[in-house]
């Protein structure tokens, strides 16, 4: 694949981190004893892929395949609230399939102006202002921002035609295509000139009532394509799209293949990498026929020469009927589709190999990670905070028991069904690192093992 194009790429997306809040209370000159006054920190940009007309190959992914998005400003005293990092959007072409880190289709930007959005930026944290309550005149904790998402995606570019040219290597695609259109691909002399599509728009009427019409000249196809012979999917891929297919028999082969075999070999190999491409309007050519080897004609056979433009008008005529009588049984699209990844809120709890309990759910991974599990008075609020959103009941159905590890982001604590600080769970430590827990410096409220 030459450099101009490239129909394959991996990009690394990166959402912006939210901004932390902030801890801060009023200091006026007749006011003794302010409140929390301590603003949220902004939420992280969103990174977007939209798919666009203005790009055609995935070749700026190459060798830059990192797009972040900006962070949150972090929260200030004076109940001023950070600014939120812009959204990033990332142009790819039309037609791009979206594959995620298990090579799963995420999303297919199949129309102009779709949209995935590929990392979700952090919330920002809340201020100390925002923990004020009857009970809690002082709040001395701030909630952390939470850390935009991140990951890597494969990209995957189907070109979208409305008439692809399907033959063999030097069956006079690329002649063919320069001479219907403005495209001008490599031409020569032998096999795999082209190793890269072309797209060409092709204009065939009066002025007016005239028929355009996009055509793709891709690499030749050879026998065992299939099984990724040649270029093999690389080709086949670009074929599925195409509403039209335009099927090429050279009637000079220099191997001698005679144009019916060349017809089966192609046929064949187009059923085994997608059945339902025989189902596709088909127009069948034979192509060089100035210099045929022996006459070509009968039925509905179309002898062409795109040296000589002999029997390129009716090719043409072919051509345009078909593609509008395609895009007439095409259902009228529903409007730009926005495609959001679901997103798990609800508490679930699962056994890990170990024996121990994992929970998950966003509400309650980030009512652990957006606090600071160092402050007694933060670490209270998590507590109440998750036996709201029914941690507690969850982990009990689940069957866990006295003593049980638990695992909640990146928080581990000890389960005991006898604490009264969070009713069924005790926490015990929290983070990857080891560090002071809450149980080790107020001895007696907490129990269970780090």
């Amino acid at each position: 694949m030459s450099s101009s194009f490239v129909d394959e790429a991996q990009i690394h997306v990166k959402a912006g981190d939210g901004g932390a809040g902030a801890v801060s209370f009023r200091r006026e000159a007749h006011v003794s004893r302010g409140g929390p006054d301590g603003g949220d920190g902004g939420g992280g940009g969103d990174v977007w892929l939209v798919a666009s007309t203005n790009q055609a190959s995935l070749l700026g992914f190459r060798d830059h395949p990192h797009r972040r998005a900006d962070s949150g400003v972090h929260g200030q005293g004076k109940q001023r609230h950070g600014a939120a990092g812009a959204d990033l959007e990332v142009s790819v072409p039309v037609g791009t399939i979206v594959r995620g880190p298990s090579g799963s289709i995420v999303a297919d930007l199949a129309e102009a102006g779709d949209r995935l959005l590929a990392a979700e930026g952090g919330r920002g944290g809340r201020g100390n202002a925002r923990f004020l309550s009857n009970r809690r005149r002082a709040p001395a904790f701030a909630e952390q921002g939470e850390a935009g998402e991140e990951s890597w995606l494969d990209l995957e570019l189907k070109l979208l035609a409305d008439v692809a040219l399907v033959g063999f290597p030097n069956a006079g695609k690329s002649t063919l295509i320069s001479r219907v259109s403005a495209a001008r691909p490599k031409i020569a002399d032998y096999p795999f000139t082209t190793l890269e599509p072309h797209l060409g728009v092709v204009r065939f009427g009066k002025a007016g009532s005239e028929t355009e019409f996009v055509m793709a000249d891709i690499p030749g196809l050879v026998e065992g394509a299939a099984e990724g012979r040649g270029l093999g999917h690389q080709f086949l891929r670009h074929v599925e799209r195409a509403r039209v297919l335009l099927v090429m028999l050279d009637l000079a082969s220099a191997d001698g293949r005679p144009p019916e075999a060349q017809e089966r070999i192609l046929l064949d190999e187009l059923g085994r990498y997608r059945p339902e491409l025989l189902e596709r309007p088909r127009v069948t050519v034979g192509s060089k026929a100035d210099v045929a080897v022996a006459p070509w004609t009968g039925g509905a056979r179309l002898p062409v020469s795109a040296a000589t433009g002999n029997g390129l008008d009716d090719l043409l005529r072919r051509l345009a009927l078909a593609v509008d009588q395609a895009r007439r049984a095409e259902p009228a699209p529903e409007g730009t589709a926005v495609v959001h990844r679901p997103v798990g809120d609800a508490v679930e709890v699962t056994r890990a190999d170990d024996g121990s309990f994992v929970v998950l759910g966003r509400a309650a991974l980030r009512a652990v990670a957006l606090s600071d599990l160092t402050d007694d008075d933060a670490l209270d609020y998590v507590q109440d905070r998750l036996r709201r959103l029914g941690v507690e009941r969850a982990l009990v159905r689940a069957g866990v028991r006295e003593g049980d590890i638990v695992h909640l982001g990146g928080l581990t604590f000890s389960y005991h069904a006898n604490d009264p600080a969070l009713g069924a769970a005790g926490v015990a430590g929290a983070g990857p690192t080891p560090r002071r827990t809450a149980s080790s410096r107020r001895s007696g409220r907490r129990r269970g093992a780090g």
